[in-house]
């Protein structure tokens, strides 16, 4: 511990904030050498396997799994949501328009501030737990819509309507086609945003904790969520581990291929992760779920993820390095029709619900989080030159 000259004592940190706890949270929490993370007290694997996407939001934003009754009624009232006002509508197709090369997720952060300021949402400070509460619901309901929406207006298609009958995963999808989705597949994508809807305090979440810290409303807060996932550290992992298996593309050229990255010091995209020094959890459901679905691409995906292990534990002894959610989340969606460019999308379109339930928390908390840098520059003793 060090004193900068005002005597406000400074605090030396890990480079990123790693291990540094900056508050508690009730949410949930990530085990990483155990391979583990929950939702509350309810492992997040389990609730993938058995409930149904509203229900775990139910359980985020609320603190309880609802049972059949509330669950149908808070369903029912996050699907009247997902329509979006006429104003926000009528803007997407300059908004689509203007991100045709970064595509929707670079929209969504333009469309969220559009949402927020049409629904009246106010700083979070200024509003009680309730009117919060309401102005995520909104949001969460919405961004689904806003994806797709984006994403076909993008290719010269026009919009498809918001149904109130279908899950929130099944409506996704059939925004996204235009036709009723395969209940397998639609319960397949349900599962993968369940297992994403949270998972520690990442990158996205710090910074809608940061925002929501300011007392800024909730647009604000979950618009500086999405810029942050947008960076390819965060968030653009599932379709590159897919680039990875076509870089590689035959079954014969596996071991050539991973043995001349690994030497060569380069990332495999999809095997790794910051917090895991076990298998992720999420990757074991999400394989499951593709070897369901099964076929030569699956096949491939298992061997690669084979082979990967097999020769890191040759040429980097002691090192364990096992495939993350992004490897197979990337073949789940691809068997599901979902289209590359909105595999990170989609990743949004669940983890916004995580996003807010952590925005709610640290709403409730009202102080600020203001941390400080130590300056390594030039001593500020020069004389200031005059202009010309």
């Amino acid at each position: 511990m060090t004193a900068d000259r005002t005597a406000t004592p400074l605090i030396d940190v890990p480079r990123g904030l790693a291990g540094v706890v900056v508050t508690e949270t009730e949410i949930g929490d990530v085990r990483g050498r155990e391979g583990f993370y929950h939702y509350r007290q309810y492992s997040a694997v389990d609730l993938a396997r058995t409930r149904g996407f509203e229900d775990v939001w139910h359980l985020l934003v609320h603190g309880t799994l609802p049972d059949a009754a509330r669950g149908a009624a808070f369903a029912a009232r996050t699907a009247e949501l997902r329509r979006l006002p006429e104003e926000v509508s009528a803007a997407l197709p300059a908004i689509a328009e203007a991100g045709r090369v970064s595509g929707p997720l670079a929209g969504l952060r333009t469309a969220l501030s559009l949402l927020g300021a049409r629904r009246g949402f106010r700083p979070v400070y200024d509003i009680d737990a309730d009117r919060r509460r309401a102005d995520t619901l909104a949001a969460c309901a919405a961004v689904p819509t806003l994806l797709a929406a984006l994403y076909r207006l993008g290719r010269g298609l026009d919009p498809v309507e918001p149904r109130t009958d279908l899950s929130h995963a099944a409506n996704y999808l059939y925004m996204l086609t235009g036709s009723a989705p395969d209940p397998r597949r639609a319960r397949a994508v349900e599962q993968y945003l369940i297992s994403t809807i949270d998972h520690g305090f990442n990158a996205s979440t710090f910074t809608a904790r940061v925002i929501a810290s300011t007392g800024a409303d909730v647009a604000a807060c979950l618009t500086g969520a999405v810029g942050a996932l947008s960076g390819p550290l965060h968030g653009g992992a599932p379709s590159r581990a897919l680039d990875t298996l076509d870089a590689i593309g035959t079954p014969d050229r596996i071991d050539s291929w991973i043995r001349q990255r690994v030497r060569a010091g380069d990332r495999i995209m999809g095997f790794g992760h910051a917090v895991y020094r076990t298998e992720d959890p999420r990757s074991r459901m999400l394989r499951e779920i593709a070897l369901g679905f099964g076929g030569p691409r699956v096949d491939f995906a298992v061997e690669v993820e084979r082979r990967v292990e097999a020769i890191l534990a040759e040429l980097k002894p002691g090192r364990e390095l096992h495939t993350n959610v992004e490897f197979y989340a990337g073949v789940v969606m691809e068997l599901c029709g979902l289209p590359r460019e909105m595999f990170t999308p989609t990743f949004a379109a669940g983890r916004v619900v995580g996003w807010s339930a952590n925005v709610l928390e640290q709403a409730a908390d009202s102080k600020i989080i203001r941390p400080v840098a130590r300056y390594v520059g030039p001593e500020p003793v020069a004389a200031v030159p005059a202009a010309g």
